[in-house]
Protein backbone atom coordinates (compact mmCIF):
# COMPACT_ATOMS: atom_id res chain seq x y z
CA UNK A 1 0.00 0.00 0.00
CA UNK A 2 1.07 3.59 -0.57
CA UNK A 3 2.67 5.81 2.08
CA UNK A 4 1.61 9.13 0.54
CA UNK A 5 -0.78 10.16 -2.25
CA UNK A 6 -0.90 13.53 -4.00
CA UNK A 7 -4.40 14.60 -5.05
CA UNK A 8 -4.33 16.53 -8.31
CA UNK A 9 -7.73 18.14 -7.84
CA UNK A 10 -9.75 20.44 -5.62
CA UNK A 11 -13.17 20.84 -3.97
CA UNK A 12 -15.40 18.06 -2.76
CA UNK A 13 -13.67 15.27 -4.71
CA UNK A 14 -10.30 16.17 -3.18
CA UNK A 15 -11.89 16.05 0.29
CA UNK A 16 -13.51 12.72 -0.60
CA UNK A 17 -10.13 11.23 -1.60
CA UNK A 18 -8.44 12.57 1.54
CA UNK A 19 -11.03 10.80 3.68
CA UNK A 20 -10.54 7.50 1.85
CA UNK A 21 -6.77 7.78 2.27
CA UNK A 22 -7.05 8.60 5.97
CA UNK A 23 -9.05 5.43 6.60
CA UNK A 24 -6.20 3.50 4.97
CA UNK A 25 -3.61 5.32 7.07
CA UNK A 26 -2.16 6.97 3.95
CA UNK A 27 -0.69 10.49 4.14
CA UNK A 28 -2.05 13.02 1.65
CA UNK A 29 -0.73 16.00 -0.30
CA UNK A 30 -3.15 18.66 -1.52
CA UNK A 31 -2.25 20.95 -4.40
CA UNK A 32 -4.02 24.27 -4.64
CA UNK A 33 -4.12 27.52 -6.55
CA UNK A 34 -3.65 30.86 -4.84
CA UNK A 35 -7.46 31.23 -4.90
CA UNK A 36 -7.78 27.96 -2.96
CA UNK A 37 -5.23 28.69 -0.23
CA UNK A 38 -7.99 28.48 2.41
CA UNK A 39 -9.97 25.71 0.72
CA UNK A 40 -11.08 22.69 2.73
CA UNK A 41 -8.92 20.21 0.83
CA UNK A 42 -5.81 22.28 1.50
CA UNK A 43 -6.71 22.40 5.20
CA UNK A 44 -7.50 18.70 5.61
CA UNK A 45 -4.49 17.21 3.82
CA UNK A 46 -1.32 16.37 5.70
CA UNK A 47 0.64 18.67 3.38
CA UNK A 48 -0.37 21.28 0.82
CA UNK A 49 1.53 22.85 -2.05
CA UNK A 50 0.57 25.95 -4.03
CA UNK A 51 0.93 25.21 -7.73
CA UNK A 52 -0.03 28.48 -9.36
CA UNK A 53 -2.47 31.36 -9.92
CA UNK A 54 -6.27 30.93 -9.90
CA UNK A 55 -6.87 30.03 -13.54
CA UNK A 56 -6.94 26.25 -14.11
CA UNK A 57 -4.43 26.38 -16.95
CA UNK A 58 -1.86 27.87 -14.58
CA UNK A 59 -2.63 25.59 -11.64
CA UNK A 60 -4.80 22.45 -11.77
CA UNK A 61 -3.89 21.83 -15.43
CA UNK A 62 -0.22 22.73 -14.88
CA UNK A 63 1.41 19.32 -15.21
CA UNK A 64 5.00 20.39 -14.43
CA UNK A 65 3.85 22.10 -11.21
CA UNK A 66 1.88 19.02 -10.13
CA UNK A 67 4.80 16.68 -10.82
CA UNK A 68 7.14 19.01 -8.93
CA UNK A 69 4.76 19.02 -5.96
CA UNK A 70 4.82 15.23 -5.95
CA UNK A 71 8.61 15.16 -6.06
CA UNK A 72 9.24 17.64 -3.27
CA UNK A 73 6.75 15.90 -0.96
CA UNK A 74 7.96 12.37 -1.79
CA UNK A 75 4.50 11.15 -2.81
CA UNK A 76 4.22 7.59 -4.13
CA UNK A 77 1.10 8.02 -6.23
CA UNK A 78 -1.13 10.67 -7.80
CA UNK A 79 -4.94 10.56 -7.79
CA UNK A 80 -6.52 12.79 -10.47
CA UNK A 81 -10.11 12.84 -9.13
CA UNK A 82 -12.56 13.83 -11.87
CA UNK A 83 -12.39 16.65 -14.39
CA UNK A 84 -9.15 18.57 -14.98
CA UNK A 85 -6.47 15.98 -15.92
CA UNK A 86 -8.36 12.84 -14.90
CA UNK A 87 -8.85 11.60 -18.47
CA UNK A 88 -5.60 12.88 -19.95
CA UNK A 89 -3.52 10.00 -21.27
CA UNK A 90 -0.57 12.38 -21.55
CA UNK A 91 -0.81 13.23 -17.85
CA UNK A 92 -1.04 9.57 -16.86
CA UNK A 93 2.03 8.82 -18.99
CA UNK A 94 4.04 11.67 -17.50
CA UNK A 95 3.04 10.61 -13.97
CA UNK A 96 4.37 7.11 -14.61
CA UNK A 97 7.51 8.35 -16.38
CA UNK A 98 8.41 10.33 -13.25
CA UNK A 99 8.15 7.27 -11.04
CA UNK A 100 4.70 7.81 -9.53
CA UNK A 101 1.76 5.43 -9.68
CA UNK A 102 -1.22 6.88 -11.51
CA UNK A 103 -4.40 5.96 -9.63
CA UNK A 104 -6.48 5.13 -12.65
CA UNK A 105 -6.41 2.99 -15.78
CA UNK A 106 -3.49 2.69 -18.16
CA UNK A 107 -2.73 5.60 -20.51
CA UNK A 108 -3.57 3.24 -23.38
CA UNK A 109 -7.12 2.71 -22.14
CA UNK A 110 -7.60 6.40 -21.32
CA UNK A 111 -6.54 7.29 -24.87
CA UNK A 112 -8.69 4.56 -26.41
CA UNK A 113 -11.87 5.58 -24.61
CA UNK A 114 -11.16 9.30 -25.01
CA UNK A 115 -11.52 8.91 -28.79
CA UNK A 116 -15.27 8.44 -29.28
CA UNK A 117 -14.93 6.66 -32.63
CA UNK A 118 -12.27 4.23 -31.42
CA UNK A 119 -14.31 3.66 -28.25
CA UNK A 120 -17.37 2.84 -30.34
CA UNK A 121 -15.38 0.49 -32.57
CA UNK A 122 -14.00 -1.22 -29.48
CA UNK A 123 -17.49 -1.57 -28.02
CA UNK A 124 -18.63 -3.35 -31.20
CA UNK A 125 -15.63 -5.68 -31.00
CA UNK A 126 -16.52 -6.45 -27.38
CA UNK A 127 -20.10 -7.29 -28.28
CA UNK A 128 -21.79 -4.18 -26.85
CA UNK A 129 -24.75 -2.59 -28.68
CA UNK A 130 -24.06 0.84 -30.18
CA UNK A 131 -26.02 3.69 -31.72
CA UNK A 132 -26.02 3.42 -35.55
CA UNK A 133 -23.58 5.94 -36.98
CA UNK A 134 -20.38 6.66 -38.86
CA UNK A 135 -17.40 4.47 -38.05
CA UNK A 136 -14.77 7.11 -38.73
CA UNK A 137 -14.30 10.88 -38.61
CA UNK A 138 -16.05 12.72 -41.44
CA UNK A 139 -13.89 15.16 -43.34
CA UNK A 140 -16.18 17.12 -45.67
CA UNK A 141 -19.75 18.06 -46.51
CA UNK A 142 -20.17 15.18 -48.95
CA UNK A 143 -19.12 12.64 -46.33
CA UNK A 144 -21.55 14.14 -43.82
CA UNK A 145 -24.42 14.06 -46.30
CA UNK A 146 -23.71 10.49 -47.40
CA UNK A 147 -23.47 9.24 -43.80
CA UNK A 148 -26.62 11.10 -42.70
CA UNK A 149 -28.62 9.76 -45.67
CA UNK A 150 -27.51 6.23 -44.82
CA UNK A 151 -28.31 6.58 -41.09
CA UNK A 152 -31.55 8.50 -41.57
CA UNK A 153 -32.59 11.82 -40.01
CA UNK A 154 -32.63 13.15 -37.37
CA UNK A 155 -28.91 12.76 -36.60
CA UNK A 156 -26.42 14.09 -34.08
CA UNK A 157 -23.09 15.57 -35.06
CA UNK A 158 -20.62 14.78 -32.28
CA UNK A 159 -16.98 15.60 -31.50
CA UNK A 160 -14.56 12.68 -31.68
CA UNK A 161 -12.79 14.01 -28.57
CA UNK A 162 -16.03 15.33 -27.06
CA UNK A 163 -18.05 15.17 -23.92
CA UNK A 164 -20.55 17.22 -21.94
CA UNK A 165 -22.46 18.21 -25.06
CA UNK A 166 -19.66 20.35 -26.48
CA UNK A 167 -19.29 20.02 -30.23
CA UNK A 168 -22.73 18.39 -30.48
CA UNK A 169 -25.43 19.52 -32.91
CA UNK A 170 -28.83 18.03 -33.78
CA UNK A 171 -29.74 17.99 -37.46
CA UNK A 172 -33.30 17.24 -38.61
CA UNK A 173 -32.96 17.97 -42.37
CA UNK A 174 -30.22 17.73 -44.95
CA UNK A 175 -30.22 21.47 -45.63
CA UNK A 176 -29.24 22.13 -42.01
CA UNK A 177 -26.24 19.80 -42.13
CA UNK A 178 -23.46 22.07 -43.43
CA UNK A 179 -24.14 24.92 -40.98
CA UNK A 180 -24.49 22.54 -38.04
CA UNK A 181 -21.23 20.80 -38.93
CA UNK A 182 -19.39 24.12 -39.09
CA UNK A 183 -20.74 25.12 -35.68
CA UNK A 184 -19.87 21.75 -34.15
CA UNK A 185 -16.37 21.85 -35.61
CA UNK A 186 -15.68 25.27 -34.15
CA UNK A 187 -17.00 24.21 -30.74
CA UNK A 188 -14.94 21.02 -30.77
CA UNK A 189 -11.75 22.85 -31.69
CA UNK A 190 -12.31 25.44 -28.94
CA UNK A 191 -13.16 22.87 -26.27
CA UNK A 192 -10.77 20.01 -27.09
CA UNK A 193 -8.17 21.30 -29.56
CA UNK A 194 -9.50 18.64 -31.95
CA UNK A 195 -12.16 19.47 -34.54
CA UNK A 196 -12.81 15.92 -35.76
CA UNK A 197 -16.51 15.03 -36.00
CA UNK A 198 -18.72 12.01 -36.59
CA UNK A 199 -22.45 11.28 -36.95
CA UNK A 200 -24.87 9.17 -34.95
CA UNK A 201 -28.55 8.39 -35.33
CA UNK A 202 -30.58 10.49 -32.88
CA UNK A 203 -32.30 8.29 -30.30
CA UNK A 204 -35.40 10.38 -29.75
CA UNK A 205 -36.46 10.02 -26.10
CA UNK A 206 -34.04 7.76 -24.21
CA UNK A 207 -32.97 7.37 -20.62
CA UNK A 208 -29.30 7.83 -19.75
CA UNK A 209 -28.12 4.67 -17.98
CA UNK A 210 -24.56 4.07 -16.84
CA UNK A 211 -23.00 0.90 -15.43
CA UNK A 212 -20.27 1.09 -12.78
CA UNK A 213 -17.41 -1.38 -13.16
CA UNK A 214 -14.36 -2.27 -11.11
CA UNK A 215 -11.42 -4.33 -12.42
CA UNK A 216 -7.91 -5.31 -11.39
CA UNK A 217 -4.74 -6.26 -13.25
CA UNK A 218 -5.32 -9.96 -12.64
CA UNK A 219 -8.29 -10.29 -14.99
CA UNK A 220 -11.01 -9.86 -12.38
CA UNK A 221 -13.94 -7.53 -13.14
CA UNK A 222 -17.29 -6.90 -11.47
CA UNK A 223 -20.19 -4.58 -12.10
CA UNK A 224 -21.78 -2.61 -9.27
CA UNK A 225 -25.13 -2.04 -10.89
CA UNK A 226 -26.39 0.93 -12.83
CA UNK A 227 -27.22 4.58 -12.24
CA UNK A 228 -29.95 6.58 -13.95
CA UNK A 229 -28.57 9.96 -15.01
CA UNK A 230 -31.40 11.07 -17.29
CA UNK A 231 -32.05 14.42 -15.55
CA UNK A 232 -29.72 16.78 -17.38
CA UNK A 233 -29.42 20.40 -18.37
CA UNK A 234 -27.30 21.19 -21.41
CA UNK A 235 -25.95 17.66 -21.24
CA UNK A 236 -24.77 18.19 -17.66
CA UNK A 237 -26.20 15.84 -15.03
CA UNK A 238 -28.37 17.36 -12.30
CA UNK A 239 -29.61 14.36 -10.29
CA UNK A 240 -28.64 10.68 -10.33
CA UNK A 241 -30.15 7.59 -8.75
CA UNK A 242 -29.44 3.91 -8.28
CA UNK A 243 -30.93 1.62 -9.30
CA UNK A 244 -32.70 2.98 -12.36
CA UNK A 245 -36.51 2.95 -12.03
CA UNK A 246 -36.65 2.22 -15.76
CA UNK A 247 -35.03 -1.23 -15.58
CA UNK A 248 -36.32 -4.52 -14.28
CA UNK A 249 -34.06 -7.10 -12.55
CA UNK A 250 -33.58 -9.14 -15.73
CA UNK A 251 -32.44 -6.11 -17.75
CA UNK A 252 -30.20 -5.01 -14.90
CA UNK A 253 -28.44 -8.35 -14.68
CA UNK A 254 -28.14 -8.69 -18.45
CA UNK A 255 -26.49 -5.32 -19.10
CA UNK A 256 -24.30 -5.64 -16.01
CA UNK A 257 -23.02 -9.07 -17.08
CA UNK A 258 -22.32 -7.87 -20.64
CA UNK A 259 -20.41 -4.85 -19.38
CA UNK A 260 -18.27 -6.73 -16.85
CA UNK A 261 -17.40 -9.33 -19.51
CA UNK A 262 -16.42 -6.56 -21.95
CA UNK A 263 -14.23 -4.82 -19.37
CA UNK A 264 -12.53 -8.13 -18.51
CA UNK A 265 -11.81 -8.81 -22.19
CA UNK A 266 -10.48 -5.28 -22.61
CA UNK A 267 -7.93 -5.87 -19.84
CA UNK A 268 -9.07 -2.71 -18.10
CA UNK A 269 -7.78 -1.75 -14.64
CA UNK A 270 -9.46 0.45 -12.05
CA UNK A 271 -12.93 1.99 -11.83
CA UNK A 272 -14.83 2.91 -14.96
CA UNK A 273 -18.31 3.75 -16.13
CA UNK A 274 -19.91 2.66 -19.38
CA UNK A 275 -22.69 5.00 -20.45
CA UNK A 276 -25.70 3.94 -22.52
CA UNK A 277 -28.81 5.41 -24.04
CA UNK A 278 -31.80 3.21 -23.20
CA UNK A 279 -35.08 3.25 -25.12
CA UNK A 280 -37.85 0.69 -25.63
CA UNK A 281 -35.89 -2.06 -23.91
CA UNK A 282 -32.71 -1.54 -25.98
CA UNK A 283 -29.31 -0.28 -24.81
CA UNK A 284 -26.92 1.76 -27.00
CA UNK A 285 -23.31 2.31 -25.87
CA UNK A 286 -22.25 5.97 -25.87
CA UNK A 287 -18.90 6.20 -24.12
CA UNK A 288 -16.73 4.99 -21.27
CA UNK A 289 -15.51 7.32 -18.53
CA UNK A 290 -12.11 6.16 -17.30
CA UNK A 291 -12.25 7.84 -13.89
CA UNK A 292 -14.30 8.14 -10.73
CA UNK A 293 -17.65 9.79 -11.49
CA UNK A 294 -19.23 12.75 -9.71
CA UNK A 295 -22.22 10.52 -8.98
CA UNK A 296 -20.26 7.59 -7.52
CA UNK A 297 -21.81 8.04 -4.01
CA UNK A 298 -25.18 6.60 -5.04
CA UNK A 299 -23.48 3.34 -6.00
CA UNK A 300 -21.56 3.35 -2.72
CA UNK A 301 -24.78 3.90 -0.78
CA UNK A 302 -26.58 0.90 -2.29
CA UNK A 303 -23.60 -1.49 -2.35
CA UNK A 304 -21.60 -0.45 0.73
CA UNK A 305 -18.42 -0.51 -1.41
CA UNK A 306 -15.98 2.42 -1.16
CA UNK A 307 -15.06 3.06 -4.80
CA UNK A 308 -12.20 5.44 -4.04
CA UNK A 309 -10.58 2.94 -1.71
CA UNK A 310 -11.00 0.26 -4.38
CA UNK A 311 -9.27 2.58 -6.86
CA UNK A 312 -6.36 2.91 -4.47
CA UNK A 313 -6.24 -0.80 -3.70
CA UNK A 314 -6.15 -1.77 -7.38
CA UNK A 315 -3.53 0.87 -8.21
CA UNK A 316 -1.36 -0.54 -5.43
CA UNK A 317 -1.35 -3.87 -7.25
CA UNK A 318 -3.81 -5.73 -5.06
CA UNK A 319 -6.51 -8.02 -6.50
CA UNK A 320 -10.17 -7.19 -6.08
CA UNK A 321 -11.41 -8.11 -2.64
CA UNK A 322 -14.87 -8.95 -4.00
CA UNK A 323 -16.35 -11.26 -6.60
CA UNK A 324 -19.60 -10.62 -8.46
CA UNK A 325 -21.55 -12.86 -6.10
CA UNK A 326 -20.37 -10.72 -3.17
CA UNK A 327 -22.06 -7.57 -4.54
CA UNK A 328 -25.38 -6.92 -2.78
CA UNK A 329 -27.79 -4.09 -3.55
CA UNK A 330 -29.63 -2.45 -0.65
CA UNK A 331 -32.60 -0.20 -1.36
CA UNK A 332 -32.43 3.01 -3.35
CA UNK A 333 -30.16 6.07 -3.43
CA UNK A 334 -30.50 9.51 -5.05
CA UNK A 335 -27.95 12.32 -5.36
CA UNK A 336 -28.67 16.02 -5.95
CA UNK A 337 -25.86 18.14 -7.35
CA UNK A 338 -25.96 21.51 -5.59
CA UNK A 339 -24.33 24.33 -7.51
CA UNK A 340 -23.61 27.96 -6.64
CA UNK A 341 -26.05 29.28 -9.22
CA UNK A 342 -29.34 31.13 -9.27
CA UNK A 343 -32.01 28.38 -9.21
CA UNK A 344 -34.03 30.05 -11.96
CA UNK A 345 -31.54 31.73 -14.29
CA UNK A 346 -28.52 29.52 -13.55
CA UNK A 347 -26.35 32.61 -13.31
CA UNK A 348 -23.16 31.73 -11.33
CA UNK A 349 -23.12 32.96 -7.74
CA UNK A 350 -19.59 32.96 -6.31
CA UNK A 351 -19.12 34.67 -2.95
CA UNK A 352 -18.65 34.14 0.76
CA UNK A 353 -20.65 31.53 2.66
CA UNK A 354 -22.05 33.51 5.60
CA UNK A 355 -23.96 30.68 7.23
CA UNK A 356 -23.68 26.92 6.86
CA UNK A 357 -25.56 23.97 8.36
CA UNK A 358 -25.65 20.44 6.94
CA UNK A 359 -28.53 17.99 7.28
CA UNK A 360 -28.07 14.71 9.10
CA UNK A 361 -29.95 11.65 10.26
CA UNK A 362 -30.08 8.09 8.97
CA UNK A 363 -29.27 7.55 5.31
CA UNK A 364 -28.11 11.11 4.56
CA UNK A 365 -24.65 11.91 3.21
CA UNK A 366 -23.16 15.29 2.29
CA UNK A 367 -20.08 15.43 0.04
CA UNK A 368 -18.88 19.02 0.11
CA UNK A 369 -15.88 21.24 0.75
CA UNK A 370 -17.92 24.17 2.11
CA UNK A 371 -17.62 25.73 5.55
CA UNK A 372 -18.93 28.89 7.21
CA UNK A 373 -16.83 31.80 5.97
CA UNK A 374 -15.48 30.01 2.89
CA UNK A 375 -15.24 32.14 -0.23
CA UNK A 376 -16.43 30.29 -3.32
CA UNK A 377 -14.10 31.43 -6.12
CA UNK A 378 -15.38 32.34 -9.59
CA UNK A 379 -12.73 30.40 -11.51
CA UNK A 380 -14.00 26.82 -11.31
CA UNK A 381 -17.03 24.61 -11.81
CA UNK A 382 -20.02 25.77 -9.78
CA UNK A 383 -20.61 22.39 -8.07
CA UNK A 384 -20.31 23.03 -4.33
CA UNK A 385 -22.05 20.09 -2.68
CA UNK A 386 -23.75 16.76 -3.26
CA UNK A 387 -26.69 15.67 -1.13
CA UNK A 388 -27.14 11.90 -1.17
CA UNK A 389 -29.96 9.96 0.47
CA UNK A 390 -30.48 6.21 0.80
CA UNK A 391 -33.53 4.26 1.98
CA UNK A 392 -35.23 0.91 1.53
CA UNK A 393 -37.42 2.07 -1.37
CA UNK A 394 -37.44 4.87 -3.95
CA UNK A 395 -40.47 6.48 -2.31
CA UNK A 396 -38.82 6.47 1.13
CA UNK A 397 -35.60 7.78 -0.41
CA UNK A 398 -37.47 10.71 -2.01
CA UNK A 399 -39.00 11.64 1.34
CA UNK A 400 -35.63 11.45 3.07
CA UNK A 401 -33.92 13.49 0.37
CA UNK A 402 -36.61 16.17 0.51
CA UNK A 403 -36.21 16.40 4.28
CA UNK A 404 -32.43 16.72 3.92
CA UNK A 405 -32.69 19.51 1.34
CA UNK A 406 -35.13 21.40 3.55
CA UNK A 407 -32.63 21.21 6.43
CA UNK A 408 -29.63 22.28 4.37
CA UNK A 409 -28.56 25.90 4.99
CA UNK A 410 -26.09 27.66 2.68
CA UNK A 411 -26.26 31.42 3.15
CA UNK A 412 -24.42 34.22 1.35
CA UNK A 413 -24.69 32.76 -2.16
CA UNK A 414 -27.51 31.52 -4.35
CA UNK A 415 -27.77 27.74 -4.76
CA UNK A 416 -29.91 25.30 -6.70
CA UNK A 417 -31.47 23.76 -3.56
CA UNK A 418 -34.87 25.40 -4.35
CA UNK A 419 -34.73 23.92 -7.86
CA UNK A 420 -34.14 20.44 -6.47
CA UNK A 421 -37.06 20.83 -4.07
CA UNK A 422 -39.30 21.78 -7.02
CA UNK A 423 -38.02 18.76 -8.88
CA UNK A 424 -38.71 16.36 -6.02
CA UNK A 425 -42.27 17.72 -5.76
CA UNK A 426 -42.92 16.95 -9.42
CA UNK A 427 -45.37 14.15 -10.15
CA UNK A 428 -43.46 13.17 -13.28
CA UNK A 429 -40.29 12.66 -11.27
CA UNK A 430 -42.11 10.77 -8.54
CA UNK A 431 -43.53 8.45 -11.20
CA UNK A 432 -40.20 8.22 -13.06
CA UNK A 433 -41.96 9.46 -16.19
CA UNK A 434 -39.09 11.29 -17.84
CA UNK A 435 -36.33 11.02 -20.44
CA UNK A 436 -33.10 12.98 -21.05
CA UNK A 437 -35.03 15.94 -22.50
CA UNK A 438 -37.62 16.24 -19.73
CA UNK A 439 -35.65 18.31 -17.21
CA UNK A 440 -35.03 21.23 -19.56
CA UNK A 441 -38.76 21.42 -20.29
CA UNK A 442 -39.45 21.24 -16.55
CA UNK A 443 -37.10 24.16 -15.86
CA UNK A 444 -38.73 26.25 -18.60
CA UNK A 445 -42.23 25.52 -17.35
CA UNK A 446 -41.65 25.94 -13.60
CA UNK A 447 -38.82 28.47 -13.27
CA UNK A 448 -38.84 32.24 -13.35
CA UNK A 449 -35.85 32.62 -15.63
CA UNK A 450 -35.20 32.23 -19.35
CA UNK A 451 -35.43 28.91 -21.15
CA UNK A 452 -32.30 26.79 -20.64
Amino acid sequence: MFDKILIANRGEIAVRIIRACREFGIKTVAVHSTADAEAMHARLADESVCIGPPTPRESYLNIPAIIAAGEITNANAIHPGYGFLSESADFATIVEEHGFIFIGPSPTHISLMGDKIRAKQTAVELGLPVVPGSTEALENAAAFAESADEIGYPVLIKAVAGGGGRGMQRVDRREELAAAAATARAEAEAAFGNDALYLEKLVAAPRHIEVQVLADQFGNAVHLGERDCSLQRRHQKVLEEAPSPALDPRQREEIGARVSTAVRELGYRGVGTLEFLYEDGAFYFMEMNTRIQVEHPVTEMVTGIDLVQEQIRVAAGEPLAIAQEDVRFDGHSIECRITAEDPDTFRPSPGTVSGYHTPGGPGVRIDSALYDGYRIPPYYDSLISKVIAQAGSREACLMRLRRALEEYVIQGVSTTIPLHLRLLASQAFAESAYDIHWFERFVTETGDGPAP
